[in-house]
């Protein structure tokens, strides 16, 4: 490349550069108001989590439509990504746990939320049967409420027999993972030695449910299922600036990078043509003399 296309090159680079940096400022900020909303939504879900679970615990003989064991046939999948990219492996990497747990495609249904996941899963022709866009970045608990309604609606007609939830979880600025959770029907698989333990000990349970463990569940598991869909869409939501923060740092450096290295080339190239412009002028002197 000559002087002329390298300066080109640079400035192209710089343009660039300024376009990341900008994103990576905005989507600090983002991060900053993702993060706080996310520390105020985690208390009542893990209450709310806490509160099914010693129920399941306390009430061993408890029959409930969202609790036991059902022969699987059709699943449903609830897949959170972004509407947009430029943030690393976010996307990837959710969808990646739902096409690696789908063995038939025919038996699978899918809810989408984000352009992403939408786009990806009508090109491979998976049955999307509802779609979610533009609510990613600032989820609302009406949003979670919707999804968690549609879902406990097919789960009761036998439409489908487990529901999945794939999110992505917040475990730092600089790291993120990829979740899936099985939703209904709830079984925990500690049960059986939490129970046998209890046995030994003091058998009398303290805990006293009215009108009855059934009507209690019928009203906590669906607030349980809307929790945790509003959680995964919170904590999705600062996976992503977090994801995208990290992307755009990555790209700043790089950018700098490359023009460091243009710009050593630059001085190469304009050092070897100021060279050569000397050796001419010296050798048509010499050519006079």
């Amino acid at each position: 490349m000559g002087t002329r296309d390298i300066k080109r090159k640079i400035k192209s680079v710089n343009s660039t550069m300024q376009i990341t940096k900008a994103m990576e400022l905005v989507s600090t900020a983002k991060l900053k108001r993702t993060r706080d909303r996310m520390d105020i939504t985690r208390p009542y879900f893990e209450t709310v989590l806490e509160t099914v679970q010693e129920l399941m615990k306390t009430q061993k003989n408890v029959k409930h439509e969202f609790l036991g064991y059902r022969e699987v046939k059709n699943s449903i999948y609830v897949v959170v990504t972004a509407d947009r990219g430029l943030c690393g492996g976010y996307n990837n990497n959710a969808m990646k746990l739902v096409f690696q747990d789908i063995q038939d495609k025919s038996s699978a249904k899918v809810i989408t939320i984000g352009k992403k996941s939408r786009d990806s899963f009508t090109k491979r022709e998976y049955d999307v049967v509802r779609e979610y866009v533009y609510i990613s970045e600032n989820p609302q608990y009406s949003d979670a409420q919707e999804i968690a309604k549609y879902l406990l609606k097919l789960y009761a007609q036998e439409e489908v027999d487990e529901i999945k939830f794939v999110y992505t979880r917040f475990v730092s600025t600089i790291s993120q993972e990829a979740v899936m959770l099985k939703l209904l029907p709830m079984v925990l698989e500690e049960q059986v030695e939490e129970t046998a333990v209890e046995e030994e000990g003091d058998d009398e349970s303290y805990m006293v449910y009215e009108p009855s463990p059934e009507t209690v569940l019928s009203y906590v598991i669906p607030k349980y299922i809307e929790s945790t869909i509003y959680g995964g869409l919170v904590e999705s939501a600062a996976a992503e600036q977090a994801a995208r923060r990290l992307a755009m740092e990555n790209a700043n450096d790089n950018a700098e990078d490359i023009i460091e290295s243009l710009t050593l080339t630059f001085n190469q190239a304009r050092q070897a043509s100021i060279t050569q412009e000397i050796s001419e002028i010296v050798g048509g002197a010499e050519a006079l003399k």
